[in-house]
Parts: structure tokens; C-alpha cells; sequence
């Protein structure tokens, strides 16, 4: 059996409370896999055999015990700007459409993702389903292939989640059972209200009249908790509160309006202070610049060169500040960028790099690597040096040429002789424990800081084992779970 996890609106935890019923359900010997059909992000993961999915679908397969795979987010939308998204389908780049576009071809991609579903049921029996935003956004009834169309070609058993954090929850429960589709609201087996925080008896009463007013059971209020797990998209890099002291690392993460993948860096803000730096702002006072990837690397070029950052990453390569780019960062940081047309969607043109690395980026066709990749560091230079062996994976458009610079991989990337500025297209070097010990090494010395080393426990691309059960324990304390096993029974 399976069932789908629904929202009153976007970011109230649903793909949080999915990862942790996969979690559950693994730890009592229950085959389940996780699925969405249609996720929008551009935190994207890349499979074994080379599919890119949501990241969040990833992280709820490890989370079931199991590899992720295509099937799991059959349609990936990767926005790309202007309201123009790459559709990836079934793991692979399909186009690059308008919205409107888009929505003429809603019958075969639902066709798609229910084909997706189905396989994955036959294999593991099991499916937890997530919604994609608000269940109840009326205008997209006839199109919404990730809510109310997929759960009426599917009619399975829905749970119904909520934050509290956002106020006004019983409104968010009520009017969105109230403005579902019978077909669909019958099929509504329970509440679930997360991020909640004070005395739970002081929302008793108000649980109760909202039974009473839905005729829906509230199966569990779940306690706010800090346990992290990969961010779909950047609005949560809003929430992300760091604070400097003179004791304290600090790394500039250059944020990018077309950001992709910023869970590269999410194990080093647990142990250093990362701050996500507006185009514009001053780099001065960081020990270490990283340009992180981008959906659209030549708009994002633009954008950091009217808002003077290649001068402020100029005057930080003087100053000695390490400087790294990942995937669109490694190209911005390049002599040239030759553009087909392919990645601005304009006419083919050149366009000039930032110059600290002797490097040219062609996009000359509509190609995408996706592949996950083990490499060690062979680069120069006292951080490089350090790191061993790493691994990740790499998604982008476009082939990189390196001009007599020393290989920052082994087969890849590329480094300044001091190694000093180095670029990369490996995506999840920094969930390496040994990649962030080398630039956190580093980084101390230079300062005078203390240092000690993070472990391999605290590691992993989608986070450690531990955390997943730590979810599912946290998860479990507060939900009835003898109602949603039903929904595994039938």
C-alpha cells in the first residue's frame, strides 16, 4: 500500500515529514520508497547510473535504506529564469520551456510520473508520495500534476501537513480541506502539525474543535527540532543565522540569484561561520571566498560584474583569501566564457571570466554531464594537499578547457600554482570531512585559531545514518503511528 503526504502551503515540512516516515518504516523491516512527480529546485542530486533528481527525493531514499533513483522524481524543473525552467525527465535534460508551454504538456508528464509510481510499487510495495506546495491553489486543479491530478489517478489513503510556526494553522487545515475535491478530501486520513513549540495542552482544545469543525483526526503535533537535512531550494538560505566572532572561521558563499546547490556547504556551517554574501556587498573580513553553482552561469556573470564583485575578488586574491569555485563558480572564474546560445538562451557570444584561473568554458551544445565521481586531490598548494580523497558528483552544461594550470582532481578542475584559487565541478566536496578539514586546517593556522578536526561520522553527502534515525525517533514520539501503518496494510 502507500500514501500521499500533502501541504497547506510550501515549506511546511512535507518532504521532512516523508524522509522520516521512510525512516520509520525501514527500521521496522517495511520496504518503501519515496516519490515525488513533479519537484521545482535547484538542489539536484545525481544518481548512480547518472540521473538528476530533487536532492530531497535523494535524501528520502537514504533515509528508506535504498539507492535513489530516476524514478523516484520522475520530473525535475530546474528554473532557469524569465519564467523559462529545463525540464529533466526521468533523470535526463528534456527542454527548456515557458511556464505556459509547460502546461500544455501536462497530460504525458502525468502520464509519466504515474508510470514512475507504478514501478516503484511493484518493486517495493510500498511508496510514500510528497505533494509539491500548497494541496489547494485552486487556479492549478486542471494541471497540478504533483497534488490534486496525481492523487486522483492514484486514490491513496492522504495525510495532511501543516506549520504552526506560520500562524494561523487551524485556518491553514480548514480552508485547505474545505477547498480540496471531495474525491480527494475523502481520502484524507489525518493531520499532522510540525515545527510546533511551548506547552502542547494549551493546544489541546484548539485540536479538538478542529476535529470537530473537519471531521479529520490531527494524528500528531510534532515539536520543533533542529535535526538537518538537505534544503530544496534558497529560501531557506534566508533562515540560515550565523555569528562571526574574531574567534571564529568565516566563509563567503557569493549568493547567487540563480543558486544552485547550495547544500554543498551545509557540513561547513556546522563547524565554521558560512554566510551567504549578497552581489554588492563587501568580501572584505572572510578568510575564504566559494562561488557556488548556478542554474544560469552567464546571467549570474553579469549580475556579480555590475555589482563590482570580480574587483572585490581581486582585491581578496591580493590579500592571500583562498578563493574556490564549484561548477558555475569554477567557470565565472575563468578567462572566457563561449556561449552557443545554449546556456543565456540569446544569440552565441563571448563573454569575459573573472580571470584567476587560465581556463575557457564552452557551451556548444545542449548536453549535460551527470555522473558521480571519486577523485583525489592532486592540486598544489597547502589546502588542496590535504584532502585526499574525495568524492560527489558533477551537473552542469558546458566542457571546461584548462590551459597549463596544474589539475586541481585527478582529472579534473584546476588550481593557481600556490593553490590558492582552484575551481572545480564536483558538487559535495565540502560534505567531505577530509576536503573540510583541509580548508578549515588551513584557514586556522593562517589565523591563529584552534583547530579540531571534524570525524567521518559527521559526514556524507546527504548527512550521516544517525540523523535519519534521530529523525525517525523525534518523528515517532509524536505521531500516532498505528494510523499510518494502517494506510500500509490494506
Amino acid at each position: 500500500m502507500s500514501l500521499i503526504v500533502l501541504g497547506t502551503a510550501s515549506h511546511v515540512g512535507k518532504s521532512v515529514t516523508v524522509a522520516a516516515l521512510c525512516r520509520a518504516l525501514y527500521r521496522r523491516g517495511i520496504p518503501v520508497a519515496p516519490f515525488k512527480s513533479q519537484n521545482m529546485s535547484l538542489n539536484s542530486y545525481v544518481t548512480a547510473d547518472g540521473s538528476e533528481i530533487g536532492i530531497a527525493q535523494a535524501a528520502q531514499a537514504f533515509a528508506a535504506g535504498i539507492e535513489p533513483e530516476a524514478d523516484m522524481n520522475p520530473i525535475l524543473l530546474k528554473p532557469k529564469g524569465e519564467a523559462v525552467s529545463q525540464v529533466v525527465l526521468l533523470g535526463r535534460p528534456y527542454k527548456d520551456v515557458q511556464i505556459r508551454d509547460y502546461y500544455m504538456e501536462t497530460d504525458k508528464l502525468l502520464a509519466e510520473a504515474v508510470a514512475a509510481f507504478e514501478r516503484l510499487q511493484r518493486r517495493f510495495g510500498n511508496v510514500v508520495v510528497e505533494g509539491a506546495g500548497g494541496a489547494a491553489e485552486v487556479n492549478l486543479y486542471d494541471r497540478d500534476i504533483a497534488n490534486i491530478r496525481l492523487a486522483l489517478a492514484l486514490r491513496l489513503p492522504v495525510l495532511l501537513v501543516a506549520d504552526i510556526e506560520r500562524g494561523g494553522v487551524f485556518a491553514q487545515v480548514y480552508g485547505t480541506l474545505a477547498l480540496l475535491p471531495e474525491e480527494i478530501r475523502s481520502l484524507v486520513k489525518g493531520v499532522i502539525i510540525n515545527k510546533f513549540r511551548g506547552d502542547p495542552a494549551l493546544f489541546e482544545s484548539g485540536v479538538a474543535r478542529l476535529e470537530e469543525l473537519t471531521g479529520v483526526p490531527v494524528i500528531g503535533v510534532v515539536p520543533y527540532t533542529d535535526i538537518r537535512l538537505p534544503s530544496e531550494d534558497s529560501l531557506s538560505i534566508s533562515k540560515r543565522q550565523c555569528v562571526a566572532t574574531e574567534k571564529t572561521v568565516r566563509i563567503a558563499v557569493i549568493r547567487l540569484p540563480r543558486i544552485s546547490n547550495f547544500t554543498d556547504f551545509e557540513l561547513l556551517e556546522r563547524h565554521a561561520s558560512v554566510e551567504y554574501v549578497t552581489p554588492g556587498e563587501s568580501l572584505a573580513g572572510y578568510d575564504c571566498i566559494i562561488l557556488p553553482g548556478t542554474k544560469n552561469t552567464v546571467e549570474d556573470l553579469n549580475v556579480l560584474r555590475g555589482h563590482g564583485v570580480e574587483d572585490e575578488l581581486a582585491l581578496s586574491r591580493e590579500r592571500g583569501v583562498p578563493i574556490i569555485g564549484i561548477c558555475g563558480g569554477y567557470q565565472m572564474l575563468g578567462k572566457a566564457i563561449i556561449d552557443s546560445g545554449i546556456e543565456s538562451g540569446g544569440d552565441p557570444a563571448e563573454y569575459t571570466g573573472f580571470g584567476l584561473l587560465d581556463v575557457v568554458t564552452a557551451f556548444a551544445g545542449y548536453r549535460k554531464t551527470t555522473v558521480q565521481v571519486r577523485r583525489r586531490a592532486t592540486g598544489p598548494g597547502p589546502i588542496l594537499q590535504a584532502m585526499g580523497e574525495v568524492e560527489g558528483y558533477e551537473i552542469h552544461m558546458g566542457e571546461t578547457e584548462r590551459r597549463g594550470l596544474p589539475e586541481a582532481f585527478a582529472g579534473e578542475g584546476a588550481s593557481t600554482p600556490d593553490g590558492l584559487v582552484f575551481g572545480t565541478y564536483m558538487h559535495g566536496l565540502f560534505q567531505n570531512p577530509g576536503a573540510v578539514n583541509a580548508l578549515l586546517a588551513y584557514i586556522s593556522k593562517h589565523r591563529g585559531l584552534p583547530f579540531e578536526p571534524i570525524t567521518e561520522a559527521d559526514g556524507g553527502i546527504l548527512g550521516a545514518s544517525a540523523a535519519y534515525d534521530d529523525l525517525a525517533r523525534h518523528f515517532e514520539a509524536h505521531i500516532d503511528m498505528d494510523a499510518i501503518l494502517k494506510c500500509f496494510s490494506g
